[in-house]
C-alpha cells in the first residue's frame, strides 16, 4: 500500500493505492466514501478488498473536508468535491499500469460518481454508485436536508445536522440547488452497476430505480432489507461486485 497525497488548486487529497500481488499492470478502481466517511469505513475497505480480490489495483480519496484531507467539513461543497474528482481521475487515468479505469463512490460519493463520469465519460469503462445520494440534489430545491426541514428560498447561512452533531453551510445546500445529475447521466453509456439496500434509512431506494432507468447500460441489484452503509448483508454487495468487475475486465 502506498500513502500519499494528491493535490487540487493547492487542496491536499489524502489518498491510498493497493495493488494486486505480482503484477505490472492491471484494472484500477477508484473508490470514493460519502458524506461524513472516510476511506476506512468498514464498507469502503470491504468493496476495496472485493475489488483487489478479482485483481484490481484500488485508489481509495478522502474529499475536501473529510478523513485527512485539508478542509473543514462544514465547508464542503458538491462543487469542491467535483473540483477533487475531477483532478483525482486525471491522475488514475494517467497512472501507467492501468489497463481500465472503473469510479465507484457510495452516498454523496454515489452522486460524485453519476456527476464525473458524465463529465469525463471517455476515462472510464465501467462505474458503480453505492446508494448514490441524487435525493441531496432535490431535497435541496425543495428545502429538505435528509430529513432536516430548511427555507429553499431563503437558505440560512448554517444548517445544524443534530444526527451527526455536523453543521453544514448554507453554501452547501445553494450549490447542491443547482445540480442536476440527469444531464451526466444522458453523458455516460458505459457499463453501470448500481447497489442499494431497500431499507436504507436515509437515501431512498426508488431514486436508484429511477436512475438505473435513465442509463443506456446499468444493472440494479437490490440488497434486501439492508441499510445505507450495508450493515446487515455486505457480503451480497461485494458478491455482486465481483461479478460485474470480472465481467467487465474481459
Amino acid at each position: 500500500m502506498k500513502e500519499f497525497y494528491i493535490t487540487d488548486d493547492g487542496v491536499r487529497l489524502h489518498a491510498k493505492l493497493d495493488m494486486p500481488e505480482n503484477v505490472d499492470r492491471c484494472p484500477l478502481v477508484v473508490v470514493f466514501h460519502g458524506i461524513t466517511g472516510h476511506m476506512e469505513e468498514t464498507h469502503i475497505m470491504a468493496v476495496q478488498e472485493a475489488a483487489l480480490s478479482v485483481g484490481y489495483a484500488t485508489l481509495r480519496v478522502e474529499l475536501y473536508g473529510h478523513g485527512g484531507s485539508d478542509g473543514e467539513f462544514k465547508d464542503h461543497t458538491i462543487y469542491k468535491w467535483v473540483s477533487n474528482a475531477l483532478t483525482v481521475v486525471k491522475y488514475a487515468h494517467e497512472l501507467p499500469f492501468v489497463t481500465k479505469l472503473v469510479l465507484m463512490g457510495h452516498s454523496q460519493g454515489g452522486l460524485l460518481t453519476i456527476l464525473i463520469a458524465g463529465m469525463r465519460p471517455e476515462y472510464f469503462d465501467a462505474i458503480i454508485p453505492l446508494s448514490p445520494a441524487v435525493v441531496l440534489t432535490e431535497g435541496a430545491r425543495k428545502g429538505d436536508f435528509l430529513g432536516i426541514p430548511f427555507d429553499a428560498d431563503a437558505i440560512p447561512e448554517e444548517l445544524y445536522w443534530a444526527d451527526k452533531d455536523l453543521t453544514i453551510s448554507g453554501n452547501y445546500l445553494r450549490v447542491m440547488q443547482t445540480i442536476h445529475p440527469e444531464d451526466e447521466i444522458r453523458r455516460y453509456h458505459g457499463p453501470v452497476l448500481i447497489i442499494h439496500g431497500d431499507a436504507d434509512e436515509l437515501v431512498p431506494f426508488h431514486d436508484s430505480e429511477v436512475v438505473s432507468g435513465l442509463y443506456d447500460n446499468c444493472s440494479l441489484i437490490t440488497i434486501p432489507g439492508d441499510t445505507h452503509c450495508y450493515d446487515n448483508h455486505l457480503d451480497q454487495v461485494c458478491a455482486a461486485e465481483k461479478e460485474f468487475l470480472e465481467k467487465i475486465r474481459g
